[in-house]
């Protein structure tokens, strides 16, 4: 019985930045329970070679390349989702990106807008359009992959946070606007050691992480899939507008 409340048998995912790192591990474990996954990320040869990982495992994949920071490739990308399988049942907003940058006054206007629509103009879009087609039909469930960021105003990520405190806002909006058949929530994700922790000072960030994360280290990314597979299936049937925490037991001040 159990099982049976992450089962993905029959369902259709599409999963934003699916091509590494959390996307990669979600639509990978969303595969593991059965369902069919439209990867997508600005690389097709990268969201590719995903696609092939899914098919290998008995499951159907399409690929398709989109910047969601462009409405256009939105449309693109849903007219694809649509088209190859006739339905979306999960959508995982999970593209983003957190440039570096000195100071404050050096964030010029593109990356200011480059971050912003990455992170929350691209899921509007996507939870807007796709959330309106499921409540139309037989349902479904939208994910925002947000950040720690959004919750603990830190130094250097100042409109990426912003970003994320937006998603994390509509996460709740759309909960309402799409219920009862749309069920729509956020992962507030924490320090995983992704391709993105590649630029990181690691000894730094141990140090950091021993006084401020309850557990002590980063997260892998196969970490965040259960919490994926929880909203994306029936057993979080009872539960919309929510913000979860996979964050290893953050501080209140981040790492």
């Amino acid at each position: 019985m159990t099982t049976d409340l992450f089962d993905l048998t029959g369902k259709v995912a599409l999963v934003t930045g699916g091509s590494r790192g959390l996307g990669r591990a979600m639509a990978l474990g969303f595969a593991a329970h059965g369902a069919d996954l439209i990867i997508a990320s600005r690389k097709l040869d990268a969201c590719e070679a995903v696609a092939n990982e899914i098919r290998a495992m008995g499951r159907r994949a399409v690929a398709v390349a989109a910047n969601v920071s462009r409405w256009d490739d939105c449309d693109l990308l849903i007219h694809h989702a649509y088209q190859a399988f006739g339905k979306v049942d999960v959508l995982v907003n999970n593209a983003g990106l957190s440039p570096l940058y000195g100071k404050l006054s050096e964030v010029g206007e593109a990356l200011f807008d480059k971050v912003i629509g990455l992170n929350l103009k691209g899921p509007f879009r996507l939870s807007a359009v796709i959330g309106e087609r499921m409540a139309e039909g037989d349902g479904g469930s939208i994910i925002n992959i947000s950040s720690t960021a959004a919750a603990n105003p830190a130094p250097h990520a100042e409109p990426y946070g912003a970003a994320k405190a937006g998603l994390n806002n509509l996460t709740r909006s759309f909960a309402f606007a799409f219920g009862p058949k749309v069920r729509v929530n956020s992962i507030m994700c924490g320090p995983f050691l992704t391709d993105i922790s590649k630029a990181w000072d690691m000894e730094a960030f141990a140090r950091r992480a021993a006084t401020s994360i309850a557990l002590k280290r980063g997260g892998q990314a196969e970490e965040v899939v259960g919490a994926a597979l929880y909203f994306a299936s029936n057993a979080s049937s009872f539960t919309t507008g929510a913000v979860l925490r996979v964050d290893g037991g953050t501080g209140g001040g981040g790492v």
